[in-house]
C-alpha cells in the first residue's frame, strides 16, 4: 500500500492549488482516504476525509466551503482541491487510508494505517 501527495506550492492568498494523492496496492472504493496537515511545533490536524463506503464527504469547519475532496476511481487519485487560501492553511499536507474499510472517527490520525509523504502548502504575499 503506498499513498503519494503531490501538488503543494506557493501560492498568494485568495488563491488555489489542487492536492493529489496517488495510490497503489488497493482500490479506493472500500477505503477513506483523509487529507491532515501540519505545521511545525503544532500536533497533525485533520483537513478532510472522503469515505468510500458511505458515500460521503466531511471537512474540518476550517476549510469548510473553500475546500472540495474528490476521487478518480480510473486514476487511482484522490483530490483536494482548495480554494481561497489563507495564510493559515501554509502547512505540509498528507494523505492517508483508513484501517478498515468502515471508519467510525474520520477525523482521528488514528483511524488511518497508512499515510503518503507530504506536499508543503505555503500561502504568502
Amino acid at each position: 500500500v503506498l499513498l503519494q501527495a503531490s501538488g503543494g506550492g506557493l501560492v498568494q492568498p485568495g488563491g488555489a492549488l489542487k492536492l493529489s494523492c496517488s495510490v497503489s496496492g488497493f482500490t479506493l472504493d472500500g477505503y477513506a482516504i483523509g487529507w491532515f496537515r501540519q505545521v511545525p511545533g503544532k500536533e497533525r490536524e485533520w483537513v478532510s476525509c472522503i469515505d468510500t463506503s458511505r458515500r460521503s464527504t466531511s471537512y474540518a469547519d476550517s476549510v469548510k466551503g473553500r475546500f472540495a475532496i474528490s476521487k478518480d476511481n480510473d486514476k487511482n487519485t484522490v483530490y483536494l482541491q482548495m480554494n481561497n487560501l489563507e495564510p493559515e492553511d501554509t502547512a505540509v499536507n498528507y494523505c492517508a487510508r483508513s484501517r478498515e474499510r468502515l471508519i467510525m472517527r474520520p477525523r482521528l490520525a488514528s483511524t488511518y494505517r497508512y499515510w503518503g509523504h507530504g506536499t508543503q502548502v505555503t500561502v504568502s504575499r
